[in-house]
């Protein structure tokens, strides 16, 4: 009887041993199936916008020197540049996900005319391409909506000046009949602050506002009924834009 549970026993414990060891090679032989990592999202650096911009000038502290004539000269007098709405493309590139600098492209064509004792008086018209390069940070804590903020500089081209040639009367003192014969607007740098948001509708589409505060204050020459007149224009637009998005 006790030889026989000593069998039985022995057996057991065999077909323990025999039953693991097929286990083990079951689980060193089956394959083993692991979740697939997420897709990485390949990154690209390029943006594109396309925006309606209007360009405010703030011409409020232009100069004027009238050669010989003191009362037709700054303080008594400055210049009026008008506001324009114009097409404008920007180009951006991430260094990273934050970090990106932005060109923006577009032409302007601005009237100038004259304030206080020179009030009335048409000068003239020129064009300005003012390409403006900044470098900024983008916040992308806050989902679709991505704010950004940003400073560079700016190198603005005054061409096609053209004089305004048309007779007007000034009060003065003196009082005359004035034309503006000739006009040349000097290229300049300025500085450029700005602040704005992205919102993504997808991943490439989006909606963009965006505000440029330029300092830009070229000299200009010009000549009036005969007399030179020379100064400074402080232009310093407002550039005020909104358009859309795309992320490649």
């Amino acid at each position: 009887m006790d030889g026989t549970i000593r069998n039985l026993a022995q057996v057991a414990t065999l077909g323990a041993m025999l039953a693991g060891t097929f286990a083990s090679v079951q689980a060193a032989d089956l394959p083993v199936y692991k979740k697939a990592p997420p897709p990485v999202e390949a990154f690209n650096p390029w943006m594109v916008r396309l925006r309606v911009l209007g360009v405010l000038p703030d011409a409020g502290g232009s100069t004027v020197n009238v050669a010989g004539v003191p009362s037709l000269s700054s303080p008594n007098s400055g210049l009026s540049i008008s506001d324009q709405v114009v097409p404008e493309l920007d180009i951006s590139y991430f260094f990273t996900k934050n970090i990106a600098a932005e060109l923006i492209l577009g032409v302007t064509r601005h009237s100038i005319s004259g304030t206080g004792s020179l009030a009335n008086l048409p000068i003239g018209k020129t064009t300005l391409l003012p390409p403006t390069l900044t470098l900024q940070y983008h916040f992308d804590q806050f989902g679709a909506f991505k704010p950004y903020v940003g400073a560079g500089v700016n190198y603005t081209v005054f061409f096609n000046n053209s004089a305004a040639n048309a007779l007007a009367a000034i009060a003065g003192p003196p009082a005359i009949v004035a034309t503006t014969t000739n006009l040349h607007v000097s290229n300049a740098w300025g500085g450029a602050v700005q602040f704005g948001f992205d919102y993504m509708i997808d991943r490439h589409w989006g909606l963009n506002v965006d505000v440029k505060k330029l300092w830009l204050r070229p000299d200009y020459s010009a000549t009036v009924s005969g007399l030179p007149v020379t100064g400074t224009a402080h232009i310093d637009p407002w550039l005020v834009g909104a358009g859309v998005t795309y992320k490649f």
